[in-house]
C-alpha cells in the first residue's frame, strides 16, 4: 500500500489538494496523490466518511497522513472554513452530483470566479448529461461488460481504476498550472469511463473464452491440482513448451481441446509443492492457489 513518506522525486511536492470527496475513489485518489509528495487535507460532514463506519481498517489506511477537517458545508461557518481553505489550495477533488455542487456554490462557474488559480478535479459516475444518474462501482462494471454470472466482481474495479484517473487528473492540472501560473483548470473523472478502459482487453477479445487470455489457451488457466488450485501463466511458446515437456505432452497445440484435457488430467495428479519445485526448476510461470 503506497502510505509511507513520499519518495526522492516526488511529482506532487509542494501541491496542496483539498478533498471533499467520500467513500473509496476520491480517497483512493487523495492516497495516490499523497504517494506522489502532495499535501492531501479532506474536509468531512459532520457525521463522517460513511466508510469509517462500515469499514474502519480501509477508511484509516486510505487517510494515513491526511489531516482531517470536520465542515458542515451547508452552513455559514462551514462555507467560510472551506473558502478560507481553498485559498490555500491547488486543487480541489469532488465527488458530488454537479447539482449538489450548485447548491453549494461549488459548481466550476462560481468556483473560479472566486478562486481562478484553483483547478478541480470532479469525480462523476458517468460524464456530461449522465452525471447526475445514480450508481455504484457495481452498475459501472456491468455496464462495461465486466459482470459475468451472478458473482460479485472480487473487488471494486470502476472505483479503483476512477481513482488512478483522478490522481492523473491532478497531475494535469499541477502541470497545467505550471506551465501557466494562475489559471486554474477544472477536469472531470468518470467512473463508468475507469470501467471501460479497464474493459478494453474484454472488448478486444483478449479476454473473451474464446481470446488466448480468456481461456482458450492452454497455458495460461487455472487448473485444479492434487491439493489446491494452480494459476499457470505459459503463454509465451517458450513457457508454454517447458510445461507441456513437464507434463510429458506431446502436442504443442495450445489451442486445442486436447492439450487442455492432457494437461488438466496432469495437473490433478500433481501437489502443489510438486507443482512449484517443478517450476522453479524449469523456470515456468505459475502460482499455486489453495482449493
Amino acid at each position: 500500500m503506497p502510505t509511507s513518506p513520499a519518495p526522492a522525486f516526488a511529482a506532487l511536492a509542494g501541491v496542496r489538494v483539498l478533498s471533499l470527496a467520500l467513500n473509496l475513489p476520491g480517497p483512493a485518489a487523495l492516497l495516490r496523490c499523497r504517494a506522489m509528495g502532495a499535501t492531501c487535507v479532506k474536509l468531512e460532514p459532520p457525521q463522517g466518511d460513511p466508510m469509517a463506519h462500515y469499514n474502519r481498517i480501509a477508511y484509516a489506511a486510505l487517510h494515513e497522513g491526511v489531516g482531517i477537517e470536520t465542515a458542515d458545508l451547508k452552513t455559514e461557518a462551514g462555507q467560510a472554513q472551506l473558502h478560507r481553505a481553498l485559498a490555500e489550495t491547488d486543487v480541489l477533488l469532488s465527488s458530488f452530483r454537479p447539482s449538489a455542487l450548485a447548491k453549494l456554490g461549488l459548481d466550476w462557474e462560481t468556483l473560479h470566479a472566486r478562486h481562478p488559480a484553483l483547478s478541480q478535479v470532479a469525480i462523476v459516475g458517468a460524464p456530461g448529461a449522465r452525471a447526475e444518474e445514480p450508481g455504484h462501482d457495481l452498475t459501472y462494471m456491468a455496464e462495461s461488460g465486466l459482470v459475468t454470472g451472478t458473482e460479485l466482481p472480487p473487488t471494486l474495479y470502476a472505483d479503483m481504476g476512477g481513482a488512478l484517473l483522478a490522481s492523473e487528473a491532478v497531475l494535469q492540472a499541477t502541470l497545467r498550472a505550471r506551465a501557466e501560473p494562475g489559471t486554474g483548470v477544472y477536469l472531470e473523472v468518470a467512473l463508468n469511463a475507469a470501467a471501460d478502459w479497464l474493459a478494453l482487453p474484454r472488448t478486444w477479445g483478449l479476454t473473451q473464452p474464446q481470446g488466448a487470455v480468456g481461456g482458450a489457451h492452454a497455458g495460461y488457466r487455472v487448473y485444479a491440482c492434487a491439493d489446491g488450485r494452480v494459476a499457470v501463466a505459459a503463454l509465451e511458446p517458450h513457457f508454454a513448451a517447458r510445461l507441456c515437456e513437464a507434463a510429458g505432452v506431446a502436442s504443442r497445440d495450445m489451442m486445442a481441446t486436447g492439450t487442455h484435457e492432457a494437461l488438466a488430467a496432469w495437473l490433478r495428479t500433481r501437489t502443489r509443492a510438486e507443482l512449484e519445485s517443478m517450476a522453479a526448476e524449469r523456470d515456468v510461470p505459475l502460482l499455486t492457489l489453495t482449493a
